[in-house]
């Protein structure tokens, strides 16, 4: 668990849409505050770019902003009803490119033709497999040079030691993790695996604890990659950062301290000021 088809049903099916996906950066009190204190630090170096690659938008939270930092987006989806967001969200945007796949193509895209591949808080619940078949392409997506940010499951680190070696206090576990519908067959380590098989080098892995309550298990990961002679070729670096929750909930509370440019239109405020 999940499997491709249990991802289709709950996210292109029942899942509620409502809130667009905004529910899921809470602890960073909103998105911008995610994007620009969390996930943009950590890939500043390739953005902007030419061709970004997302995989598994959702109804397109990061997609808002990976569109102003490409001349050329693409996003793939396993939902029809999450590109058909995307399409309404975005349709003034002439430079976004939309697919449907089968949870594990990527036949649609040319060859050598992305500068970055990206995908966040989607992968999660890709179990191994599809995480193997998607590096087993991407390495041919992907420009010489260039580079993807995945964020994936770890929980797989935890689930097999609980079922098989942890004493009766400790055997809930598993159930704590699979609340949380991470891959259970997913590592970080598994990940450096594939990229190996698939000709391509990982150069940083952060793995990072999600659940909120006690014991903080790093049970996710945020993986960097790139071509093995590509010009950010590596030894990978792997850190466990256990605190990665308390930087949210500190973004969280600047969050609540600091206007978000999404209050207010920008340009009206330019021109009182100038006028």
């Amino acid at each position: 668990m999940p499997t491709i088809e249990e991802n289709l049903h709950t996210w292109g099916k029942n899942y509620d849409w409502t809130q667009r996906g905004e529910e899921w950066s809470s602890l960073w009190g909103q998105t911008e505050f995610l994007w620009r204190g969390a996930l943009f630090p950590r890939i500043h170096a390739f953005v902007p770019t030419g061709t970004i690659l997302e995989i598994a938008p959702g109804f397109g939270r990061m997609t808002h902003y990976l569109k102003d930092v490409s001349t050329s987006l693409t996003v793939v989806d396993i939902a029809e009803r999450c590109i058909e967001a995307c399409k309404q969200s975005f349709s003034s945007c002439s430079h976004i490119t939309y697919y449907i796949n089968d949870g594990k193509s990527l036949d649609m895209i040319p060859d050598q033709s992305v500068d970055f591949v990206f995908s966040f808080d989607s992968l999660v619940h890709a179990e191994a497999d599809v995480i193997e078949a998607y590096l087993s392409q991407v390495t041919r997506k992907l420009k010489p040079d260039g580079v993807g940010f995945i964020h994936h499951s770890n929980s797989g680190a935890f689930i097999l030691p609980a079922k098989k070696s942890l004493p009766p206090p400790l055997k809930g576990l598993a159930m704590i993790l699979r609340r949380h519908w991470r891959a259970e067959s997913m590592t970080a380590r598994l990940f450096e695996e594939y990229c190996e098989q698939a000709g391509l080098q990982c150069i940083t892995q952060e793995i990072i604890n999600w659940i909120a309550k006690y014991p903080p298990l790093p049970i996710d990961c945020f993986s960097l990659f790139t071509p093995k002679d590509s010009v950010w070729a590596r030894p990978n670096k792997v850190y466990r950062n256990m605190n990665f929750r308390q930087e949210a909930l500190y973004l969280g509370k600047l969050s609540r301290l600091y206007p978000s440019s999404s209050l207010l239109n920008l340009n009206e405020i330019y021109e009182k000021v100038k006028g």
